[in-house]
């Protein structure tokens, strides 16, 4: 229904060389992002690395501002906080790294009694998350983006073939380990709100590749004479439109939130808008030309129905 390119003819399979080479990069840089997590090298979050959560309610409306500046005179800076200001709530994380001799719980509540003394407080939850707890958290997350990565082998092969399954795998993959690799780079730190959004960039990256196969199928259907690579150069110029609107659609939301959204926002926005990113690029310059080296007839070119 809106087309903002019209008709296009770009050669894309004719760079894949190029893009290979620059999504093996990514790819190399997200395999040493999840290493590093594996050894806890990474900069993680006290969901896999274990420290204290401790939410307080208060009487009067908490300034996060205010929050944070007090956890950072009294040698706490590196605390998350997340705010609830329906309830006056305060959620206020700090890694096991920063915890010192006393339990960090009581440190933090010593800090707002001392800063903030007209403002009264109850202790709504307290939790420590132990190493153990956190290594077996970063198993579960390990296993939950692989079972994600099977069940899309799984659907693409029954929906068109196993070739162009393990094609869209492959390149959902490099999405994840793209945007672990920026977040390992850039020092970003990983938690379990950063994996669910590599979880929900899956399943954007996952939908934007089968427009692209769907559309690569019915020319493989209907234009039989022609040689596979001319058909998916084709397939790609024809869908280009529809994969470059639904993601501005999508970017054009997600950097209100990178940029002025919530703190415990930011991360997750980042990862998702990152996502967006490389999964348009994949599903072009990635899983297209994995169709043609899959092992078959001359070049690895795909069967017809």
């Amino acid at each position: 229904m809106f087309e903002i390119l019209g008709k296009t003819n770009i050669d894309f399979m004719g760079k894949r060389s190029i893009t290979f080479v620059i999504s093996g990069i990514l790819a190399f840089l997200g395999l040493i992002a999840v290493l590093q997590i594996a050894r806890g090298a990474a900069n993680l979050g006290i969901d896999f690395a274990g420290g204290t959560a401790v939410q307080l309610k208060f009487e009067q409306a908490m300034k996060i501002d205010e929050a944070r500046r007090a956890l950072e005179n009294n040698g706490l800076g590196s605390a998350e906080l997340q705010e609830f200001t329906q309830d006056n709530k305060l959620l206020i994380r700090v890694k096991a790294s920063t915890t010192i001799e006393e339990k960090v719980a009581e440190r933090v509540m010593a800090v707002f009694s001392k800063e903030f003394p007209a403002n009264k407080f109850v202790v709504d939850s307290s939790m420590e998350i132990g190493p153990t707890i956190g290594k077996k958290l970063q198993e579960d997350a390990m296993i939950a983006v692989l079972i994600s990565f099977v069940g899309i082998v799984l659907y693409i092969a029954v929906r068109f073939e196993l070739r162009f399954g393990v094609a869209a795998a492959l390149a959902t993959f490099h999405d994840v380990l793209a945007v672990l690799g920026v977040f390992y780079l850039l020092d970003k730190e990983i938690t379990l709100l950063v994996i669910t959004a590599l979880l929900t960039l899956a399943g954007y990256s996952l939908t934007d590749t089968v427009v692209v196969f769907d559309r690569i199928r019915e020319n493989l259907r209907t234009r039989r004479r022609e040689d596979e690579e001319t058909i998916i150069n084709q397939a790609i110029n024809q869908v280009l439109s529809r994969t470059i609107v639904t993601s501005l659609t999508v970017v054009i939301v997600l950097i209100p939130l990178v940029l002025a959204g919530a703190e415990v926002l930011h991360d997750f926005s980042l990862a998702l808008l990152g996502g967006v990113m490389f999964g348009t690029y994949s599903s072009v310059f990635v899983a297209s030309p994995l169709l043609l080296l899959w092992p078959g007839s001359a070049g690895g070119l795909m069967k017809r129905r």
